[in-house]
């Protein structure tokens, strides 16, 4: 009887003990499913003249192909590329709380005045409290709630800049892009300088990607430039106004320097700005081409190689 009284004692705390470990089993399989829905995205932010339909992450009219590698679960972040910036920068706002809160996080990569966008969106509202939203946007581009709560400003790894236009461009100031547009009074480098705090990155990186295959007809533009877009703006020059800068060589005004460190002649870049790339060759214009052609195109390999 002692020895009957004994197994059946042992078999219930076997039982109970199956029960806990089922239910510490469930915890865990639950915290590894929460761990495998973690997506990274790479959020595209277009420029000036826009063409992709606002609110379709999948259209990439801008930039070229979508069939194109430009990055892990690229999304295209399409706003209007023709009204002021803080008119569209809800638009981008919505994007980067689509894809970069919660277990989720984003590389992002912007070209020309796509530039401003991020920089002002990370600038104003990078600090804010922003809703986790599900991932899975409407027709607007707008996601819902998870559920999940709030938390601050956005996950986002690096952003990459192709002839960046947070500095502005001269051509902007001179007339020749059409003055009845409203981004070109905020791509006035005067403007673009003083539109928010290009020092506040919320501590994400900008690698610059620069152009220098300038025209006869951009001579209007300082130092080296793209054709839209020269150095001072593109290499993430600080101050409050552009100036002409080179690549090495060039005897005619200051180097603009890889990395973070300061351009010759001892301008500052603004705080975390890296000119990744500088166009040695004079190879590279400021267009897409309707095949993520020009400066663009050293954007797209380093996003592939490292945007993953």
């Amino acid at each position: 009887m002692q020895w009957t009284f004994l197994r059946s004692d042992l078999l219930s705390v076997t039982r109970k003990n199956m029960k806990r470990f089922a239910v510490a089993g469930g915890i865990a399989v639950a915290a590894i499913a929460s761990v495998a829905v973690a997506t990274n995205y790479s959020l595209w932010i277009n420029g000036r003249t826009g063409g992709g339909q606002i609110g379709n992450y999948n259209d990439f009219t801008y930039w070229g192909p979508a069939s194109t590698s430009a990055g892990v679960n690229k999304k295209a972040v399409n706003w209007d590329g023709y009204n002021s910036i803080s008119n569209q920068n809800g638009i981008v706002r919505n994007a980067l709380d689509c894809y970069c809160t919660g277990n989720n996080w984003c590389y992002v990569a912007a070209h020309s005045a796509g530039n401003l966008q991020i920089g002002y969106s990370l600038a104003l509202y990078g600090g804010s409290s922003r809703t986790i939203t599900n991932a899975t946007p409407n027709a607007s581009g707008v996601c819902s709630a998870s559920g999940a709560g709030t938390q601050t400003g956005w996950n986002i790894k690096f952003v990459d800049v192709a002839g960046g236009a947070a500095g502005g461009s001269e051509l902007s100031d001179a007339g020749d892009w059409a003055i009845s547009e409203p981004l070109v009074s905020d791509l006035k480098t005067s403007t673009s300088r003083a539109m928010y705090d290009h020092n506040q990155t919320r501590g994400k990186i900008f690698y610059m990607f620069a152009g220098a295959k300038g025209t006869l007809y951009s001579f209007i533009l300082p130092g080296q430039d793209d054709e839209a877009i020269a150095y001072h703006s593109s290499g993430g020059v600080s101050g409050s106004g552009g100036a002409g800068y080179c690549n090495p060589g060039d005897w005619f005004c200051n180097d603009l320097t890889t990395g973070s460190g300061a351009v010759e002649g001892g301008r500052a870049k603004w705080t975390n700005h890296n000119v990744k790339f500088r166009d040695n060759g004079e190879s590279y214009n400021h267009y897409a081409s309707g095949n993520w052609a020009g400066i663009i195109s050293r954007a797209v390999a380093d996003m592939v190689a490292n945007a993953q």
